[in-house]
């Protein structure tokens, strides 16, 4: 529908180590993220279907950009907007997940720009568990208050941890 932003549902996993808590971030594919770092890793995410709740919408996309399932319940972190105007709802979860084993979908795009040719990338090309300091630098700036919304709901234990 023309004018209107889609919705997202994604999930920010984080799990609990020796070092302290870790979360995970993934950095996306493709032509347009090549060479970008600071404030370019985000949560696992992408478009709520017509019909779909935004928990289901959220297990999908993981599902479809990390090739894994999620396990076990989801907590609400809320809904924020980013710098784009997309709506994002996101929760959290506890899981630990081999960064290694991420297999990500493709998507194909014109590239370079106007040359007629298509290429594919990888939708999400790296995935690293981070702690709560680094994950602050490496996040998207508008997904960066889901960092502080988790830490609100662990409570004391995130703040002894990382």
């Amino acid at each position: 529908m023309p004018g209107k932003t889609a919705n997202s549902a994604g999930i920010l996993f984080y799990r609990r180590t020796a070092k302290g808590l870790l979360l995970l971030l993934l950095h996306p594919g493709g032509p347009y993220w090549r060479g970008r770092d600071k404030g370019a890793w985000q949560i696992p995410k992408g478009i709520v279907e017509a019909g779909e709740s935004s928990e289901a919408a959220a297990r999908r996309e993981v599902s479809e950009e990390l090739g894994i399932c999620v396990k076990g319940a989801l907590q609400p972190l809320g809904s924020l907007r980013q710098a784009g105007g997309k709506m994002v709802t996101a929760f959290a979860a506890e899981q630990a997940i081999d960064p290694e084993a991420i297999v990500s979908n493709r998507f194909d795009i014109e590239w370079p720009p106007r040359s007629g040719r298509r290429q594919s990338f990888p939708e999400v090309d790296a995935a690293r568990w981070l702690t709560l300091a680094e994950a602050d630098e490496a996040i998207l700036p508008s997904q960066r208050p889901l960092l502080e919304r988790l830490v609100s709901l662990l409570g004391e234990e995130a703040k002894k941890c990382g």
